[in-house]
C-alpha cells in the first residue's frame, strides 16, 4: 500500500501542539480527544519516554496534505482500509456481486416482460 491515504501524517489542522496525536486519530480512526486522552494517562503514569517519542515524531513525519480526501465518507473508507485490508476488499467484492446480481434482475425483468426485444434477440440467432 504506497498510497499518501494510507501513510501516518502529522495533521496540523486539528493540531493543538504538533499534530501527532490528531495525525494519529486520523490514521486510525479513533476519536482525537481519546488518543489525546490515552497519550496524557501513558505519560503521567506509565511511559515518561512519550514526551521525547512525540516531539521526534512531531519533527519526523510529514504534514498531512490539506485535500487528501474528498469528503468525510472517503476519509472514513481510508481508515477501515488501514485497519483491516482484507475485510475492505471483502466488503468491496460482495458490494459488487450485489450490483452485478440487481443488474442481471433488471435485464432478467426487462428482457422477459419485452416480447418485441425477445422476439429481436431470436431472430438474430
Amino acid at each position: 500500500m504506497n498510497s499518501p491515504r494510507t501513510t501516518l501524517y502529522r495533521d496540523k489542522h486539528n493540531a493543538k501542539l504538533m499534530g501527532v496525536c490528531s495525525g494519529i486519530a486520523d490514521y486510525t480512526g479513533v476519536n482525537t480527544i481519546w488518543v489525546r486522552l490515552g497519550f496524557l494517562a501513558l505519560l503521567f503514569t506509565v511511559a515518561p519516554i512519550l514526551l521525547p517519542a512525540y516531539f521526534i515524531a512531531g519533527i519526523l513525519l510529514n504534514k498531512k496534505p490539506p485535500h487528501l480526501y474528498k469528503d468525510v465518507d472517503e476519509q472514513k473508507y481510508w481508515q477501515r482500509v488501514r485497519q483491516s485490508p482484507q475485510r475492505s476488499a471483502r466488503e468491496i467484492r460482495a458490494r459488487f456481486r450485489d450490483v452485478d446480481r440487481r443488474l442481471a434482475d433488471v435485464e432478467h425483468h426487462y428482457v422477459s416482460s419485452n416480447p418485441r426485444l425477445s422476439a429481436e434477440i431470436e431472430r438474430l440467432r
